[in-house]
């Protein structure tokens, strides 16, 4: 009775690593995988199909997140790619990994996307933007300058100036981002250099606004307003001082309060 051929180990070593699977196919090791689920096999078959995530990582140079950020989610979507993939149904791998990489790039550069509405069109602008830039930047080995920018791609300097800033809605800063403290031994973070709303300044609006609109009321008006808001009468004490019932109080109260809602809406 003959018995299975023997894959013979490699001699090749790696820092001291025998790769045990060195003469396997790829249908070999995917069988062996779907039978085992050995995580060293899948290693091998990580590594024997990285380029397949550098290939498509590339494509997606210059649009806005980093390379070594694009080619981790890459990878990370070649391993899930393993994980699902069935040898017996027929299909090449690099066929069924693509279409499952390019996805997990996507979902990544939706989550990392825009984090302002910009148009889609200084969207679209601002990838070329940041490939001429680069071009540029590689032909002359200095950062280029607006002007360069805008006459190789046939725009205005006011067009790049444009999407230049719009390009700062995409992966904004940190306010935990550290900077350098003038020589002092701890580091400061960005929301420590950034100022607070003064409170005092939106009581000075408030103020000077309620002053204006109060002198568009009748006395009768003011009086109510003042009594039961700054007073704090009840409408009954209100209409007593009045002489008027606290119905007519309340209806008056609604229609001053309309009355300023509106106002405040048109200057605020």
């Amino acid at each position: 009775m003959k018995t299975a051929p023997v894959k013979k180990e490699s001699k090749n070593t790696k820092k001291g690593f025998v790769n045990i699977y060195i003469n396997y196919t790829d249908k070999e090791l995917f069988l062996m995988y779907s039978e085992k689920r050995d995580i060293a096999i899948r290693n091998e078959l990580i590594q024997r199909n990285l380029y397949i995530a550098e290939i498509l990582s590339k494509k997606y140079i210059n649009k806005g997140i980093e390379y070594e950020d694009i080619y981790q989610v890459a990878s990370l979507g070649l391993i899930y790619a393993i994980e699902r993939y069935d040898i017996t149904k027929g299909f090449e791998f690099s066929s069924f990994a693509t279409p499952t990489i390019i996805g997990e790039i996507k979902k990544y550069f939706r989550d990392k996307g825009w984090s302002i509405r910009v148009p889609r069109r200084i969207q679209e602008l601002s990838k070329r933007v940041n490939t001429v830039k680069n071009e540029l930047q590689q032909e002359t080995h200095k950062t280029p300058r607006i002007s360069d920018i805008a006459e190789k791609l046939g725009i205005t300097q006011e067009e790049v100036l444009e999407t230049m800033d719009a390009a700062g809605a995409y992966a904004p800063i940190s306010l935990d981002v550290k900077y350098d403290n003038e020589g002092e031994d701890k580091d400061v973070a960005l929301h420590e250099l950034i100022g607070k709303d003064d409170k005092s300044f939106a009581e000075i609006e408030d103020g000077d606004f309620l002053r204006n609109v109060m002198e568009s009321l009748s006395e009768v008006e003011k009086k109510i307003i003042m009594d039961r808001y700054f007073d704090n009468k009840t409408q009954m004490t209100v209409a007593k001082e009045l002489d008027i019932s606290q119905m007519t109080v309340s209806r008056m109260e609604k229609k001053i309060l309309t009355k300023l809602k509106k106002e405040y809406e048109k200057q605020f």
